[in-house]
């Protein structure tokens, strides 16, 4: 008999992180989302009256924020579908970037102190 396992943890905070910055890399993706924080939910054919972008790269670009998490469609009128924004995979990868940072801090901190104890003495002229 298989031992019991526990309830799913989640995706991994590392793999949501990694899909979020992907994408971010995509100027287009960027433009989608701020267009979605200013004027609210939208349809990819609201979305493709103010950008200049058509409602087909519009839609192929919702569909992998939707999978990444960063949008969510729900039906509307007429059989139309609006995307809205979704914080939780964005403060996932803030987290993930204020841990790295705070790995980071302690060992920059020592290298500070090493350099500038260093000039102090004249050394690395």
């Amino acid at each position: 008999m298989p031992p019991e396992q526990g309830p799913d943890p989640g995706p991994d905070p590392e793999s949501v992180a990694a899909q979020v910055f992907i994408a971010l890399a995509d100027p287009t993706r960027r433009s989608i989302l701020a267009a979605l924080a200013a004027g609210g939910p939208a349809t990819a054919t609201d979305l493709a009256d103010r950008l200049p972008i058509t409602r087909q790269a519009i839609a192929k670009h919702l569909t992998l924020l939707a999978d990444v998490g960063l949008v969510t469609a729900e039906p509307g009128e007429r059989r139309r579908v609006r995307f809205r924004l979704r914080s939780a995979p964005m403060q996932v990868a803030q987290q993930f970037l204020a841990a790295l940072a705070r790995d980071w801090d302690g060992p920059l901190d020592a290298l500070t102190g090493y350099l500038d104890r260093a000039a102090q003495r004249g050394e690395g002229r």
